[in-house]
């Protein structure tokens, strides 16, 4: 797309721009039974969901998983996630809603903790590369925060003119607001993934329930 002189979003991927809170779920009941825990519901989920992941896990546990029960849940969940993921799509509305971004001469790009090798064919194979100007996934251990991911890729939009100061960060967990915050850029939470929108609220930006508001919030936030 060439250089950029106007407002750019960076997308989260899960639970944002995909919707797969039925994979997450399945795949989040499939760790707790490695540990003998109940299955959860997708409202306890999104209330109790936090990063890093670990510390959601306390929360139901009552204290940190070790090492060892961190390591079989995580690869538990991946499994799971893996085999439940091809049934999952775009969120309603994404394809045009990121197609009238680009047409309007803005830029975009992903920004996910979905492991990067398994995110670009993903994001290939649902025909919506081409809208954006970079897809980056996770690198290295799961379960972190993504705020030094985003100094990261927010270092690498910058040799396509995107400023942190016309950038936001459209996300579903308090997380993004926390990343967008570290890199002097703004976020607009949406209420349709892992977290409620009471504890979205806390993060003290903008909180919508679709993405369609969140992108009209985006280029008003982004000047």
């Amino acid at each position: 797309m060439g250089m950029q002189t106007g407002a750019h979003i960076v997308w989260d991927w899960n639970g944002t721009l995909f919707h797969d809170n039925d994979a997450i779920i399945g795949a989040t009941n499939a760790a707790f039974a490695e540990l003998g825990l109940a299955p959860i519901t997708l409202e306890r989920y999104r209330a109790l969901y936090c990063v890093p992941v670990p510390k959601f896990y306390e929360r139901l546990l009552g204290r940190l998983p070790t090492d060892a029960e961190w390591t079989v849940m995580d690869a538990t969940f991946q499994r799971h996630y893996g085999a439940h993921r091809d049934r999952c799509r775009l969120a309603d509305g994404v394809t045009e809603l990121l197609a009238g971004w680009r047409s309007a001469g803005r830029s975009q790009s992903i920004l996910s903790m979905y492991g990067h090798d398994e995110l670009v064919p993903l994001v290939r194979g649902l025909g919506i590369e081409a809208q954006f100007i970079r897809v980056d996934g996770r690198t290295g251990p799961s379960g972190g925060s993504k705020a030094e991911h985003m100094v990261r890729h927010l270092a690498q939009l910058a040799l396509s003119g995107v400023e942190p100061a016309r950038t936001v960060v459209i996300g579903d967990a308090a997380d993004d607001a926390r990343a967008a915050r570290h890199v002097g850029a703004v976020a607009v939470l949406y209420t349709g993934g892992s977290h409620s929108r009471a504890s979205l609220e806390g993060a003290g930006v903008p909180v919508v329930d679709t993405l369609g508001e969140a992108v009209v919030v985006a280029e008003r936030l982004a000047g």
